[in-house]
């Protein structure tokens, strides 16, 4: 390449983020805000494949299903984190990295984050602004830097002290604690596929709510209403995000049902005593809810087309 063939464009890629920027300010989906990168419908349509292998123990593989839901969660990080909308997922994606994650004042260069810094935590706050490459969680497990050994507590004593320390978030229960263990330690590159990258669907999301609330039901079965509450309010959360990408013109139906549904939940995760029959119910509405929320999805913003055009809008 000539001399002169590098500026321009270095410019062009320059002023490509800084339209993303401009164009994710008032978009809908959440996670816009928090990413630079020279093509955000891309990166809110995208994400890469999860390299997931679920336990074979059937206890072992519940723990890692509530480890997944909570990883989605930002009510675990609460603080800053929740009012913002930010997860272990956020920088974390899918279970990975996000290498064009970048938040004001936390991050340097994009898929940098500072895990010292006060904005996040008033425990950890170092004074030094030192963001640090975020990890893929499914790499190489010998370049991570807490050991995976179920034999100790070094994963779990790590995490508990992320989201207390880190991020000021509550104490999470233990099964929840214990399961967000389990689920990064079934993170590995040997579940990994060739496909770089898989598209974010609304089916998906559906289903993380559907298995809360299954989860939430036997938590709730077996007297851990602790863990009942998190998985439930974490079922309203992803509710939420769903919800943002149905906030156009036309979508109104769609947000509604959203609406109904987390309202429902709502009423179950804040009863004195949870009921059985309230669980029920939720489940005999909600197969009708996901239907009509999947007839409307070519029209949200699960679509990529969608967001390329209301981007440009």
């Amino acid at each position: 390449m000539g001399r002169g063939q590098g500026r321009p464009r270095f410019l062009i890629a320059v002023g490509a983020v800084a339209c993303a920027a401009a164009a994710a300010a008032d978009f809908p989906v959440r996670d816009a805000r928090w990413l630079q990168t020279p093509d955000l419908a891309a990166d809110l349509t995208r994400q890469p494949p999860e390299c997931l292998s679920l336990p074979d123990d059937p206890a072992q593989r519940r723990s890692a299903e509530i480890g997944r839901i909570a990883f989605r969660d930002p009510l675990l990080l609460g603080g800053q984190a929740a009012r913002a909308g930010l997860s272990c997922s956020t920088c974390h994606k899918n279970g990975r990295s996000n290498a064009h994650f970048h938040f004001p004042g936390l991050s340097g260069e994009p898929g940098t984050a500072d895990v010292t810094n006060s904005l996040m935590s008033s425990h950890r706050g170092d004074g030094i602004f030192n963001p640090k490459p975020i990890p893929d969680l499914a790499g190489d497990p010998a370049r991570l830097k807490v050991s995976r050994d179920p034999r100790t507590k070094g994963l779990a004593t790590f995490i508990h002290g992320l989201i207390t320390q880190e991020f000021d978030g509550a104490e999470p229960p233990p099964i929840v604690l214990e399961g967000l263990a389990v689920y990064v330690r079934s993170l590995s590159p040997t579940a990994c596929h060739a496909q770089s990258e898989e598209p974010i669907r609304l089916h998906a999301m559906l289903e993380d709510v559907n298995t809360a609330v299954r989860l939430a039901q036997q938590s709730y079965d077996t007297g851990d209403t602790d863990t009942a509450r998190f998985l439930i309010g974490a079922a309203r959360s992803t509710l939420g995000k769903i919800d943002e990408r149905f906030e156009l013109p036309g979508d109104e139906g769609s947000r509604a049902v959203l609406r109904d549904a987390a309202a429902d939940l709502k009423v179950i995760e804040l009863a004195d005593v949870m009921s059985t029959d309230a669980f029920r119910d939720w489940r005999r509405l909600w197969p009708a809810r996901v239907q009509k929320l999947r007839a409307d999805e070519g029209k949200s913003l699960f679509s990529e087309a969608v967001v390329r055009r209301t981007l440009g809008n």
